[in-house]
């Protein structure tokens, strides 16, 4: 039996989702200029993300002379809610209070980073 699909897409799918969602609709070659600000990727490789997304149902696209045009099928904030909700269920057992018990506690810091901010607040002249 095949696993369902997830909800939330891995990381180099979420790339290109997040460029076509800044652009509201685009080509592979439009999404390219955005995705290689952060990551180079060839034009096929992009290409081939998309055809994912679209197998998905993430994307829709239309044919536009002899290009594709890709749009979203959702929101950022309904793949946002989906996320935090694979979140709650993979480490909080579904809880929200949970997670809001987790996020409300302070962050610890360790010894040597606490003793060197507290107390101390004068400036080594000697590296000035």
């Amino acid at each position: 039996m095949p696993k369902p699909a997830r909800d939330v897409p891995p990381p180099l799918e979420l790339l290109c989702l997040s460029a076509i969602w800044s652009l509201q609709e685009g080509n592979v070659k439009d999404v390219q200029r955005i995705v290689n600000q952060t990551r180079p990727l060839a034009y096929t490789t992009i290409m081939t993300v998309l055809e994912r997304l679209l197998r998905k149902g993430k994307l829709t696209r239309r044919k536009l002379g002899r290009a594709f045009i890709y749009s979203p099928t959702s929101a950022r904030d309904e793949m946002r809610k989906h996320a935090i909700r694979e979140l709650l269920d993979s480490f909080f057992n579904g809880s929200e209070e949970e997670l809001l018990q987790f996020l409300g506690k302070a962050p610890e810091k360790s010894a040597a980073v606490a003793a060197g901010s507290e107390g101390d607040t004068r400036i080594d002249t000697v590296l000035l």
